[in-house]
């Protein structure tokens, strides 16, 4: 069962205190897709220009990740490049180059709209319901997005999220999208705007998940060295997906809080991977059973017994 991922492929600068590195693969939904290749296969749609480095597209297609849906246009490929204070949760956008992204409509091959994992990663809301257009009753989609689509596509954004099962937004997003500074009330209110599941993610303080009636809290997992916290909520998404996706190929059924309250986890321990080196150079490395461990490790930091 392949997880569809849609969104945007970049080449990123990024700086931080210590160190700053050019023309590193980049992108929500290059995070996304890799993030999700851990646990089932992935078909991916995006677009890049013909300056992208073709090593870039052999790591991808080492992930197992299906890039049919990738088109490669004349043009130079979207960039980004950011800047992390000390406390590297604070970032300041240098520079946004948008070049062949800037007209992208995803098309999907035929063989990607029949998937029943959609993942539509950070791309206008506009784009992401485009998308659906063309899909064939998926059975779980979800959608992330940005405090700039709030800004400047709400009603898109609006008429998105009741045509999906999940939304990701982060917990600045989700208080600046409902006026609410709860992120509690935020969440419920945005769950009764259309979504059935709603994901904050809180940086390294963790993640809340609500359903309806049903609510969980995760928190992120503990590191001592956080190199760059680029793509991390677009490899926790990607891990959420993957991991739906292969709990469904193995053991059918329909996804319910429980199934959900598990890829978050995963999800999770995917993003604490990611920020360990820049880029997604620490995905390179790891293996599933590394994955499989540090769950362990943080079930086992999450477990405590009343005293008394």
């Amino acid at each position: 069962m392949s997880v569809l991922v849609v969104g945007s492929i970049a080449l990123d600068t990024v700086k931080t205190p210590l160190e700053e590195h050019a023309d590193l693969l980049g992108g929500s939904a290059s995070y996304a897709a890799v993030g999700a290749s851990f646990f089932s296969p992935v078909n991916l749609v995006g677009i890049v220009g013909n300056d992208f480095p073709g090593e870039h597209l052999e790591f991808l297609r080492a992930r197992k990740i299906d890039l049919t849906g990738l088109q490669q246009v004349e043009g130079k490929t979207f960039r980004w490049s950011g800047e992390y204070m000390w406390d590297l949760n604070t970032r300041e956008t240098r520079s946004v180059e948008l070049n062949v992204f800037e007209h992208f409509t995803p098309t999907l091959p035929g063989a990607y709209t029949g998937a029943q994992i959609v993942l539509l990663a950070n791309i206008a809301p506009k784009l992401q319901s485009h998308v659906l257009d063309q899909m064939n009753r998926p059975l779980f989609t979800i959608a992330d997005t940005m405090d700039l689509w709030i800004n400047i596509a709400r009603e898109d954004l609006e008429a998105l999220i009741k045509r999906v099962d999940m939304l990701i937004l982060n917990d600045g997003e989700a208080r600046q999208f409902t006026g609410e500074t709860s992120l509690i009330k935020a969440g419920h209110k945005i769950r009764a705007m259309g979504p059935r599941f709603v994901a904050i993610k809180k940086g390294e303080h963790g993640c809340l998940l609500f359903g309806e009636g049903e609510f969980f809290s995760c928190a992120a997992y503990p590191l001592e060295d956080i190199h760059d916290p680029t793509g991390a909520g677009d490899t926790f998404a990607g891990g959420l997906a993957g991991h739906l996706a292969a709990g469904l190929a193995n053991g059918g059924g329909g996804i319910d809080f429980a199934r959900l309250r598990q890829a978050v986890v995963y999800g999770s321990v995917l993003a604490s991977y990611n920020v360990e080196a820049f880029s997604l150079e620490r995905l390179r490395s790891i293996k599933t059973h590394d994955i499989d461990a540090r769950y362990q490790a943080f079930r086992a930091l999450s477990q405590f017994e009343a005293i008394g």
